[in-house]
């Protein structure tokens, strides 16, 4: 395992060593004018729109990013608990927070 990251709180094989704390990725993201423009005409006529499930991927994946660099920062070599969240911030040019969350570990190889 490279860099083991789960949603639940133990990995299989593994025990925890050491808690390094909460780790966190957060990116604020807004459409570009064209994904606003797509996204806007899409929401008239109905449908997926393609354009904002791109922008959202990529922002999950950003924090996520995020997320691992600020875990290998505090020392840990391992992620549990990890989590998403997301809510609008701003009014009439409104953005997204996508906020990207676990506890670090140190795990090592049961015996």
């Amino acid at each position: 395992m490279s860099f083991p990251v789960t949603t639940t709180f133990t990995i299989e094989g593994y025990r925890i060593r050491q808690y390094m704390g909460i780790v966190r990725g957060i990116i604020v993201r807004s459409p570009t004018i064209a994904q606003g423009f797509l996204g806007g005409l899409k929401s008239i006529i109905g449908g997926h729109i393609g354009a904002y499930t791109e922008m959202c991927e990529q922002t999950r994946q950003q924090a996520y990013d995020l997320l691992i660099e600020h875990a290998r920062a505090v020392g840990a070599n391992a992620i549990i608990g990890l989590r998403y969240d997301a809510s609008e911030i701003g009014g009439k040019f409104a953005a997204t927070e996508v906020l990207c969350y676990g506890t670090a570990v140190i795990i090592e190889p049961e015996a």
